[in-house]
């Protein structure tokens, strides 16, 4: 999950919607009560699911660092097949239009000429 997280695309996708969703708190009261009282809710269900869950977890370790290894050994041959991943999404968002910029005006070309 790190190994995702720290992902340029996934990295900066995930900041663009911690933004939106901050300016969209600040912007309405309302939303910003629901996504509080939402906000510590999960924060306390999270806590108290964690101490249930650490024995359950210290079993099941071995399997976890094994499908980690797994994973992140699926991760880096995805990596190599989709370039785009450790691109930040901006700079995904930039290229593709800068793409479809140069097909619009090479189509514009052609249909005029």
């Amino acid at each position: 999950v790190k190994e995702v997280a720290n992902l340029s695309l996934v990295s900066s996708a995930c900041d663009v919607v911690s933004a939106a969703y901050a300016s969209s708190k600040e912007s309405h009261p309302y939303l910003r009560s629901v996504c509080d009282t939402a906000e510590k809710r999960v924060q306390s269900v999270t806590e108290a699911t964690a101490s249930c869950v650490q024995p359950v977890l210290a079993t099941l370790e071995p399997h976890v660092a094994a499908a980690s290894e797994y994973a992140a050994k699926g991760l880096d041959k995805l990596g190599e097949k989709l370039p785009l991943l450790p691109r930040p999404a901006e700079q995904i968002l930039s290229d593709t239009k800068e793409l479809l910029s140069s097909r619009v005006a090479e189509v514009k070309e052609a249909v005029s000429s």
